[in-house]
């Protein structure tokens, strides 16, 4: 078959796919092609739509690529699950929908380092809001930080339950603020949570952006399309070869591979599939490459080091009053919450149940948040079990600055073998000491005499739990990823790493970018669904030669003006 030629080849229909298509084919001068591997995200489909649904796709070989990491020597060599959106939209067609731009000085952070300074929060700022139509209340102090036109509907969470009125009177009591948009002016403190939710159904990135463009004669979407290799002339990338998969995948039962060619190939495969695609096509460590046989175009270590991810637990407790939302999950009401839903988009069907949580420092320390807590009317895993008991609420805890690293490395030559994933976790003293200052600071808030009514105990990690020691070890047993794996090609200008600050371009060859959540430096204090669709929205501008959107230097809150940032 002959090959095909676009102007831009974007492998990967996941968020930052999904919007750079949408952005690119804008200008009809110009033929895309995006190649998913995943399936569509078919219109009917209620276990991608329907918000409550999100734990039906995780873990289901139809949705999800179920990544597992290499044993993790600091949580008793356990292999932690990663799920990975399948479909087309990536995984915002099957995450928690909690939209977190995280904190301004995040972005001071990345801008700190050499090359980066069009990366600080002013420049990013623009970005944002020009992707959100968020439909928080006017006349806040955060009015001037959002966008209200953007393709990304964000409906802010309602927190009716009389469960979120607790949580919210007992922040207060253990000494912490309210904010009235975590989003906006002031990060630090707890509110009710921005969610990619419209009308009651997921509003993915491929709905948002990617659908509204596809009947563009200029865009072509190709699904289960597996990308193999990235093909050189030299260092200049100049396309991808590709296999259409079968019933059963790309592995077993495939096409022949094609190959298409373009003027510029955009790899938006996430922080595991980037860099492994990378590798696959000869650009990453050579030494590495040479041991498993593949020709090396571009020297480049950096290719999937600098791994970085959020760890998290639950803790959860027993209520005394049947208020949560447990009913809703029982099997004898899910017809009925399917059915309302189907009907009028309403009920317990219609919200992912993330409707308000906050940010914490952990100690006086850091100079702004470094906790991030989700709070639920319900006591679940992501995977839909829960504990004996019934009724019950929980918080969702985590470290948001782990100064633990991993990578992402071949194991073969074979582009259908997962890369190994190493993340370290729990690795390093810091980390360690912010889990114990973590979990103190969850008791501290849920034990409140807001939640007096409610408390019927501790189920997890249970009141047996409560030295450093302990606590450490509960972690190691328990803890689950957020799901937020990033940075493992790195924008910068050091020797590690990989993507270009001012053309997300890879150093050492040409006609190739990377855009995702892998060109991060540091991952975000947040969910990094917001963040990665920001760099997206920004380098589309780069990419076209736009000229970039003013920066707007907006004073934001800072705990300690004098404090450097984490």
């Amino acid at each position: 078959m002959a090959a095909e030629q676009f102007d831009y080849i974007i492998v990967g229909g996941g968020s930052a796919g999904s919007a750079l298509a949408a952005r690119l084919s804008a200008d009809p001068t110009t033929r895309v092609l995006v190649l998913e591997a995943g399936r569509p995200d078919y219109v009917w489909d209620p276990f991608i739509h329907m918000p409550a649904a999100l734990t039906f796709p995780i873990g289901s070989r139809f949705y999800d690529w179920q990544y597992s990491s290499e044993p993790e020597p600091f949580l008793n060599g356990r292999r932690i699950y990663h799920a990975r959106g399948k479909v087309l939209g990536g995984s915002s067609s099957i995450n928690g929908m909690i939209f977190q731009r995280g904190n301004p000085l995040d972005y001071e952070r990345w801008a700190a380092d050499a090359g980066m300074s069009s990366w600080d929060y002013a420049h990013c700022l623009p970005y944002f809001k020009r992707m959100e139509n968020c439909l928080a209340a006017p006349g806040t102090p955060s009015e001037a930080f959002r966008g209200t036109a953007g393709p990304l509907v964000l409906e802010r969470g309602p927190a009716t339950n009389p469960l979120f009125g607790a949580w919210f009177e007992a922040v207060q009591q253990a000494g912490y603020q309210l904010t009235d948009d975590v989003n906006g002016y002031r990060q630090e403190g707890f509110a009710a949570f921005d969610r990619n939710i419209s009308h009651g159904r997921r509003l993915s990135a491929a709905r948002a952006y990617l659908h509204p463009a596809m009947s563009r004669p200029n865009l072509r979407v190709v699904t289960r399309a597996h990308t193999t290799r990235i093909l050189f002339s030299g260092t200049r990338a100049t396309g991808v070869e590709f296999v259409l998969a079968g019933p059963a995948g790309a592995a077993a039962g495939g096409s022949a591979p094609r190959q298409a060619h373009g003027g510029e190939v955009i790899v938006c495969g996430g922080a595991f599939g980037s860099p492994q695609l990378l590798q696959l096509s000869g650009v990453g460590n050579a030494t590495e490459l040479a041991r498993l046989g593949i020709p090396v175009v571009a020297d480049l270590p950096g290719v999937g080091e600098n791994l970085q991810d959020h760890l998290e637990v639950y803790v959860q407790y027993g209520s005394k009053l049947p208020v949560s939302v447990a009913p809703a999950l029982k099997w004898r009401n899910r017809p009925g919450v399917a059915l309302r839903w189907a009907v009028a988009r309403s009920g317990p069907g219609a919200t992912n149940h993330f409707e308000a949580g906050g940010f914490a420092r952990s100690n006086d320390k850091v100079s702004y948040p470094n906790l991030m807590f989700h709070f639920l009317p319900i006591a679940v895993r992501y995977d839909g079990s829960s504990p004996a008991g019934g009724h019950g609420y929980q918080v969702h805890i985590g470290p948001m600055y782990s100064d633990s690293r991993g990578t992402v490395k071949l194991v073969s030559d074979d582009p259908f073998a997962k890369p190994a994933l190493r993340f370290n976790y729990l690795s390093t003293p810091t980390d360690r000491s912010e889990w114990t200052e973590a979990i103190a600071i969850a008791r501290k808030i849920l034990n409140q005499p807001a939640f007096d009514e409610f408390n019927a105990g501790e189920l997890s990690p249970g009141p047996g739990v409560s030295a450093e020691r302990e606590v450490l070890d509960w972690v190691a047993r328990d803890a689950e990823t957020a799901l937020h794996p990033s940075c493992t090609c790195a924008m910068g200008t050091g020797p590690l790493s990989v993507t270009d600050p001012e053309s997300l371009a890879v150093h050492g060859v040409s006609g190739l970018r990377v855009v995702d959540a892998s060109v991060m430096p540091y991952v975000t204090n947040g969910n990094i669904y917001a963040p990665t669709m920001m760099i997206a929205e920004k380098a589309a501008d780069l990419i076209m030669g736009n000229t970039p959107l003013t920066p707007e230097q907006i004073p934001y809150y800072r705990h300690n003006s004098d404090a450097d940032a984490v």
